[in-house]
């Protein structure tokens, strides 16, 4: 055990000590620690008296460190129950004579060892021992000579005294929880925290006293007598008596108070149930602070006084605090003195003491509420709280009356900032004594302004209180609050404070809040301000409300006066430039005006049920605000300095305009939450600040009337702000905001009729946009009702809230009014069109009345609402709406006053026809590639789909079941059909051009869902009546031109707007609208011939258009022309292609096109031409569409078409060439559609009648070609074919009046020739072989006539298509090439004798010579002899190097040409070598490159007819070069030293190059002429190779001494190659 071990330590170090000197208590201690080992525990130690005998005896010896030891041992033995309360007598005795001891420590100890006591189960009970317990203490206080001893002697008797209470409380049963004063609880740093703190603070006692709970008793037990003697000697003290029970004469007077001051205010139990308790403090204490309070003689020197008061004033305090329900009187007197003290001449210190009491009672809400139900609400006593309230008022105003006011305001804000911040205010420590008076004063101040605080904070907090407990309604309850609800005890209560405190308080906060400047105190203020008023709102005390209110109001916004503006102004800091802007009302925003602006938020958020009435001072500050916020001219304090505006932050300048604006729109934003009284009660502010404003207003540009409008502009921001936010109830407010907007948009001011037309904008397309219109209504059975009944209502909202727009418009006077309006339908339908139902009627009929009206932006506004419904509104319309919208849009569309919008409108029928569309039988279905429709167009149904696909459902919309509904869509179409007809008519072609164009648009594209019986109606009272009606007035019009508009006058003449020659006339414009009826007619015919085939009667229709057709060929203009020949050829070619197309109709179209032809004598000019090759243009494409569908009689048809048309251009265009220099147009689109005509197979026989044709129109002579024997063998087929063809052509062209002149045009047979070529390559083999003589003949011909004109372009086209036939086509030319054609020789040799005529006239005759010719240019010349070089390689590298069946003779005759051509420059006489020009020298030398070429050997091309070509071209060539060496050493020698013409030294050293690279085959070698004994040793030994320059051996070393040294050197190579072949060896003479 640690206490036994403590013991026996401390039983050593005493018998140590005591060895010598004390023997005796050496021996008690040993024997001690002896009896100490026997015990165990605490009861063991205070059974033995021993060891407790052994402290007592070293502590009576009296020596300092025995007693210290003996002390010590006593403290533990008692502080762990180790001692018998039977000892106290004892111990307390020895304590006593301890107390007499001059030592410290021992009276140190002493002191510890009493308290101990009093803290131990040894606690004094009876008299005796509770004096001489409390009499040690005392006895030592006295010795004020140490102060550890004084101080230790105070504090432990404070401690006894406490537990000595302790004990009173516990043994009377006393409830234990204390009160806590105010004065020993901390402060907080505002006035608000204060009053919270003190709030928790209160415990449950004050309640059960208050409430009666715990009555009072006047027995007392033992223990509370003593305290009760205790109590009365401290009483006694403190007045200067002695205390004689303590038996102590006197005692510090301020010791004394303090002890009462603490007993006072830690144990009220004890006073509040004990009667005696009571009685001494009714009778002794109140009494002796109230002579403490009166007196003002100085009891202990100047020095203690203000300690005395404070203790006097701290004790009243706690009675008036916690008594004063029982010490009504005396509590009375107190608070009567202390209001007194406020503004009695006494010291500044002593009048702050007060003002800190009065201070503590306000911000205690518990105990304010007290004396006011005590006193204030007792008629009987005095109105206490009243007083202290003026009281603390009267010092807050007596500010403006001191000289130092401004010093002591800046010093209270200092105050408050450095509470706001948690630093206590210190005043510096070398401050004078002015800045101390200041200080003061200024600290005087703040604790009354602190108290007024805490009463409004108080009379707040209590009537939250009140609305906790339900005694009260909260203000934000959408429930309407009565102001009869005000009944309970807690709201009686804060109705009275509020009535006899708010003057009073409202005087000092304006006061104070007028002069200071500090953030903190201001803030202070303004939380006042907020409390008290919502106290007021809260308890429905108008009048306080509105004053405090208003006065609120004055502190938001304050505008300079005219003497403040003109000191600005005269500023010797502003600038010139600004002094105008500073004239003007410049608001500057400082710190207090935009906390006051945030209280009056506060505010109105929380009383916005409530304000009622009050909500116009409300307003007109916001409405003042609001035009701060948006003035140019606000500004902040911060940044309102004379500093350039250029050099000023925004963001410091607009930070609190930003907050304020975004609290201002949170504040309407709120009014959500309101009750449906209030918003209309804030509505009803808004109108008066409006309606006060408008009256006031007037059309002038002034600065009043702008601060006019812009209240009015506030309030007709917010009544939107509330409307949208209360868009779940707007039924209740939408007359009330309405009416005031309307009652604006008449006003004589334009600004606020706009504003008013931009208000309700607003308001309509919130209310139509929000969403209880977007809401799918439920469809259970249960909810029928429901349903029902919010369909109602949002009828009725619809309904209602669109006619306040149509009233608008029809009642408006002014245009501006009607534009406006109709631009707010327009924003509406834009917005919310989908989401209306029940408000069309009235949408249409308001459109419709705008369609007649005068006003172009009036008509123009209205047909883009009418647009707008077109797009999207079409799903939501009912029917009866929807003829309305049609008879609408075509009011739009017939109208005069705009035409983009009658043609716009055209365009939406084809809008409303889309939509139409998609409600037809969505079954119908269209046969692929035919149209036809597979829909029964019976109206009776027998099922359930048919009905279906009619009924438009629009469930998403609240009245579903009204809103099925069935649709009549053909009525609906043919209703749209004949306003378009009506329109077709028009005057004005733009209308009627968009009209025809709409109609046939819509057919196109939604053709393919109307019935048979709907097109038939189509057709017959639509589209044929509109081409009848087109024509007929296409054909009856004016032509006299108009006159453009006119658009001003120059020089005195009027100045019109040109007009464009293809529509001057009325005749043209009707044209035009004609060619547009039958483009129309020939999309519908692309689209859906097949199905309009399938109708009754549709071939009469059919022809009836033909006729149209002719007489528009013959009778109309020439876009009327082409658009007839396109209709028709649109109407075959699209579906001729596809096999469906009846050959009537084909036949039809082709008689259409030879008719005109035919009447060529009566149908000609420009427009005749254009028709002509349109047609031209239409057979060909018809052609090649339908060319299955043609036979023998169609295709001559077609053919004599074609021969009528090529005629009939030559005859009427025999100069055009000559004059324009191009073939004519009808020509050009003759070769144009040439190549397409070829005869598909099975009409082949026509490839015959075709060339021939167009070979007629080339140049040939007048003898007819010989018809030799031996042609192709043509089958009987063939034969019958060319022989029925050749019927038909007799058939077709018997009754022509044309005449059958030979066509000699050139220029078209230039063009001609290709085309022919072409189709000749196309045609099949036995037409070719049969036509390849002919095509040769007339191709020569046209070659031929480069005799006769060299620069012409008939003989170069002619020359490179017989080259083409010839290279491209080596199959004619193959022997054996085709085994189905069986060719006789006579055959292959007339087509081989027309070739090799062809090669040997023209080579020969017109190539490589120098013809008589115009001075070309050099690119012609060189495309010349390009044309002659390929001419060249197709010969000698085609023709003669490929297999081909050509006679022996005709390949010689070939290679025989060649070297005809080669041969010129050798065989001029060398004077007129030198004349030849260079182009005649390179076709010579390139004739002989031809003939080396067709010698040699190829390995990989070499057959039968190359060994041919080789042989007889070898036995030439050696001729021909032996001519060349000859004639070259014949001229050298004549020449003598005159040099070698340059074409004939390039011949010779070009011939001697050739001859060395040459190698034949050995049977060309064979038949070179040498000897048969050479030829057997060259064949025997393999060189033969080159045995062609044997043969030129001798004529080689003939030339070997030739003077030019080039050809000197290619002999010596060749005669070499000689020795070589002949196996000639180099012999050395040497060997």
């Amino acid at each position: 055990m640690a206490l036994v071990a403590a013991l026996e330590a401390d039983l050593r170090a005493l018998s140590a000590e005591a060895r010598r000197r004390y023997p005796a208590v050496k021996d008690g201690a040993e024997h001690a620690i002896l009896k100490l080992r026997s015990s165990s525990s605490a009861s063991d130690l205070s059974s033995n008296d021993d060891i407790l005998r052994i402290f007592l005896m070293a502590c009576g010896v009296r020596n300092t460190k025995l007693s210290v030891i003996g002390l010590s041992c006593l403290q533990k033995l008692i502080s762990h129950d180790a001692v018998e309360p039977s000892s106290l007598k004892e111990i307390l005795t020895t304590l006593k004579d301890h107390s007499e001891m001059a030592e410290e420590i021992i009276q140190l100890k002493t002191l510890q060892t009493i308290l101990i006591i009093f803290q131990s189960r040894l606690h004094p009970e009876n008299e005796d021992n509770m004096v001489l317990a409390l009499s040690i203490c005392l006895r030592l206080l006295d010795n004020n000579r140490l102060p550890s001893v004084y101080n230790t002697a105070a504090a432990t008797f404070r401690q006894a005294v406490a537990l000595v209470f302790d004990q009173v409380v516990s043994a009377e049963s006393l409830p234990m929880p204390k009160f806590s004063s105010s004065s020993q609880t901390a402060r907080t740093g505002s006035v608000t925290g204060d009053l919270s703190q003190n709030i928790n603070n209160s415990g449950p006692l004050e309640k059960d006293v208050i409430s009666g709970r715990l009555t009072m008793r006047d027995t007392l037990s033992e223990t509370g007598k003593l305290g009760l003697r205790l109590l009365e000697d401290l009483t006694a003290s403190a007045a200067g008596g002695s205390a004689a029970w303590l038996h102590v004469t006197s005692l510090p007077k301020t010791f004394s108070l303090e002890l009462i001051e603490f007993v006072l205010s830690n144990y009220i139990s004890v006073f509040k149930i004990l009667l005696p308790y009571e009685q001494v403090l009714r009778h002794q204490i109140c009494s002796l602070l109230m002579t403490s309070l009166r007196t003002s003689s100085e009891l202990e020197g100047e020095m203690v006084e203000p300690y005395i008061r404070r203790l006097v004033l701290r004790s009243v305090a706690h009675i008036i605090r916690l008594y004063s329900s029982s010490l009504i009187t005396e509590c009375e007197v107190f608070l009567s003195m202390l209001v007194k003290a406020t503004f009695l001449d006494l010291p500044l210190w002593h009048r702050i003491l007060v003002l800190e009491i009065l201070r503590g009672f306000c911000v205690e809400a518990r105990t304010l509420q007290i004396l006011f139900q005590n006193f204030d609400m007792n008629p009987k006593n005095t109105n206490v709280v009243e007083s202290m309230v003026k009281a603390l008022a009267r010092v807050v105003s007596s500010i403006q009356f001191q000289e130092t006011s401004e010093e002591s305001l800046a010093a209270v804000a200092g105050m408050f900032s450095s509470k706001a911040k948690g630093i206590e205010w210190i005043l510096d420590n070398d401050a004078s004594s002015a800045a101390v008076l200041v200080a003061s004063e200024a600290h005087a101040i703040t604790l009354a302004i602190e108290g007024l605080l805490g009463v409004v904070f108080t009379v707040a907090t209590l009537t939250d209180e009140a609305v906790d407990t339900g005694e009260l309604e909260s203000p934000r309850y959408e429930l309407h609050p009565s102001p009869d609800n005000c009944t309970g005890k807690t709201s009686r209560l804060c109705i009275s404070m509020i009535e006899s405190l708010w003057l009073t308080i409202l005087d000092a906060f304006s006061l104070i809040l007028s002069r200071s400047q500090g953030e903190a105190i201001v803030l202070e203020i303004l939380k006042g301000y907020q409390a008290f008023t919502q106290a007021c709102g809260v308890l429905h005390a108008v009048e306080p409300l509105n004053s405090f209110l208003a006065s609120l109001c004055k502190f938001t916004i304050v505008l300079p006066t005219d003497a403040e503006r003109k000191s600005i102004v005269q500023s010797p800091v502003s600038k010139r430039s600004e002094v105008q802007v500073e004239q003007k009302d410049v608001i500057v925003l400082t710190p207090k005006n935009v906390q006051a602006l945030r209280t009056l938020f506060n505010i109105a958020h929380r009383l916005h049920n409530v304000l009622g009435a009050s909500w116009v001072l409300v307003l007109e500050t916001l409405a003042a605000l609001d035009r701060a916020i948006h003035s140019p001219h606000a500004t902040t304090q911060e940044v309102a300095t004379a500093v350039p505006k250029l050099t000023r932050e925004p963001s410091r300048q607009y930070a609190d305009f930003s907050i304020l604006s975004s609290l201002n729109s949170q504040l309407f934003e709120s009014s959500a939450l309101m009750h449906v009284s209030a918003v209309k009660s804030l509505l009803s502010a808004l109108y008066m600040l409006s309606h006060q404003s408008m009256t006031e207003t007037s059309d002038s540009v002034s600065s009043a009337s702008s601060k006019k409008i812009g209240s009015i502009s506030f309030s007709v921001d917010r009544m939107i702000s509330i409307l949208v936010n209360n868009l779940h109830r707007v039924e209740p407010l939408w007359d009330q905001v309405v009416s005031h907007f309307l009652e604006l948009a008449v006003h004589s001011n334009p600004n606020l009729r706009t504003m008013a037309l931009d208000a309700l904008d607003q308001s309509i397309c919130a209310v139509l946009g929000s969403e209880q219109f977007g809401e799918d209504p439920p469809r259970s059975r249960d909810t029928t009702l429901d349903v029902e009944s919010k369909s109602t209502e949002l009828k009725s909202v619809e309904c209602v809230v669109l006619s306040s727009l149509r009233g608008l418009y029809f009642s408006a006077q002014k245009v501006d009014v009607r534009v406006g309006s109709l631009k707010i339908l327009l924003r509406v339908l834009e917005r919310c069109g989908e989401k209306l139902y029940y408000s069309w009627p009235c949408i249409l009929e308001m459109l419709r009345s705008v369609a007649d009206a005068s006003e172009k932006d009036v008509a123009t506004l209205g047909f883009q609402s009418l647009r707008v419904i077109m797009s999207d509104g079409l799903p939501t319309l009912p029917e009866d709406c929807l003829r309305v919208c049609i008879d609408v849009t075509g009011a739009y569309s017939a109208q005069k006053t705009d035409l983009n919008i009658s043609l716009t409108a055209i365009g939406l029928l084809w809008t409303l026809t889309d939509f139409i569309a998609k409600g037809l039988h969505h079954g119908c279905q269209v046969e692929k590639g035919s149209g036809f429709s597979n829909v029964d167009t019976s109206p009776q149904q027998t099922n359930g789909e048919g009905v279906e696909e009619h009924v438009v459902s629009n469930s998403n919309k609240p009245d579903f079941e009204a809103r099925t509904q069935i649709v009549n869509y053909e009525k609906l179409l043919f209703l749209v059909f004949s306003l378009i007809q009506k329109l077709v008519d028009d005057d004005r072609p733009e209308v009627r051009n968009s009209a025809v164009r709409t109609f046939f648009q819509i057919l196109g594209s939604h053709g393919n869902k109307l019935s048979k019986s709907m097109w038939e109606d189509c057709l017959w009272n639509y589209i044929f009546p509109m081409l009848d009606s087109a024509s007929h007035k296409a054909a009856t019009s004016s032509k006299d031109e108009w006159q453009g508009k006119e658009i001003g006058t120059r020089g005195g003449k009027a100045v019109h707007m040109l007009i464009h020659h293809s529509r001057n006339t009325a005749q043209k414009q009707w044209d035009e609208t004609f060619v547009l009826v039958l483009g129309g007619i020939a999309r519908l015919f692309r689209s859906y011939f097949p199905l309009l085939e399938s109708l009754p009667n549709f071939w009469s229709g059919w022809e009836s258009l033909l006729a149209f057709v002719k007489n528009s060929i013959f009778n109309g203009s020439k876009e009327v022309s082409l658009a007839a020949i396109n209709c028709l050829q649109t109407a075959v070619v699209s579906h001729c292609v596809k096999g469906n197309l009846q050959l009537r109709y084909l036949n039809s179209v082709m008689d259409v096109y030879e008719l005109v032809f035919q009447k060529s004598s009566s149908y000609t000019g420009d427009t005749a031409t254009k028709v002509k090759q349109e047609i031209l243009h239409g057979l060909g494409e018809l052609y090649v569409q339908s060319l299955k569908m043609f036979d023998d009689k169609m295709y001559m048809q077609l053919l004599g078409i074609v021969d009528l048309a090529i005629k009939q251009a030559i005859i009427s265009s025999e100069n055009f060439e000559t004059e324009f220099g191009h073939v004519p147009p009808v020509l050009r689109h003759v070769l144009e559609i040439l190549p397409s005509l070829g005869p598909p197979d099975h009409l082949s026989s026509m490839w015959l009648i075709l060339l021939r044709e167009f070979l007629d129109y080339l140049p040939r002579v007048d003898s007819a070609l010989p018809n030799e024997e031996g042609e192709i063998k043509q089958s009987t087929t063939g034969h019958r074919a060319s022989s029925e063809v050749s019927e038909h052509k007799a058939d077709v062209l018997s009754d022509k009046t044309i005449p059958t002149t030979r066509i000699t045009s050139n220029m078209f047979a230039e063009k001609l020739i290709p085309a022919l070529v072409e189709l000749l390559l196309q045609a099949p083999a036995v037409e070719k072989y049969i036509l390849f003589p002919e095509i040769i003949q007339s191709l020569r011909r046209c070659m031929m006539t480069r005799r006769d004109n060299p620069d012409g372009s008939l003989w170069k086209v002619a020359a490179e298509g017989f080259n083409r036939l010839l290279v491209e086509d080596v199959k004619i030319c193959s022997a054996g090439g085709d085994t189905d054609l069986k060719i006789s020789k006579t055959a292959r040799m007339r087509i081989w004798k027309e070739i090799g005529d062809v090669y040997e006239i023209f080579l020969v005759g017109y190539c490589g010579r120098a013809l008589s010719s115009n001075s070309l240019p050099a690119a012609a010349l060189k495309a010349n002899e390009t044309l002659e070089m390929a001419l060249l390689d197709g010969l000698g590298d085609v023709i003669l190097k490929s297999t081909v069946d050509a006679p022996r003779e005709v390949l010689e005759r070939l290679v025989l040409t060649l070297d005809r051509c080669a041969s010129r420059t050798c065989s001029l006489p060398i004077e007129t070598v030198e004349l030849m020009p260079a182009h005649c020298s390179r076709f010579s030398l390139t004739c002989l490159q031809k003939l080396f070429s067709l010698s040699s050997f190829e390995i990989e091309n070499w057959h039968s007819t190359r060994a041919e070509v080789s042989r007889i071209s070898i036995t030439t060539l050696m001729e021909r070069c032996e001519f060349i060496l000859s004639r070259f050493l014949i001229d050298e020698n004549n020449l003598g030293k005159r040099p070698i013409p340059t074409a004939r030294l390039e011949e010779i050293i070009f011939s001697l190059q050739e001859l060395d690279r040459l190698t034949i085959h050995p049977e060309t070698a064979s038949v070179l002429q040498l000897r048969p004994s050479l030829k057997t040793i060259l064949q025997e030994d393999n060189r033969d190779s080159r045995a062609h320059l044997i043969v030129l051996f001798p004529s080689l070393c003939e030339i070997v001494l030739s003077r030019e040294t080039p050809v000197r050197e290619l002999v010596q190579v060749l005669l070499r190659a000689v020795a070589t072949e002949l196996g000639f060896k180099k012999v050395s003479l040497s060997s």
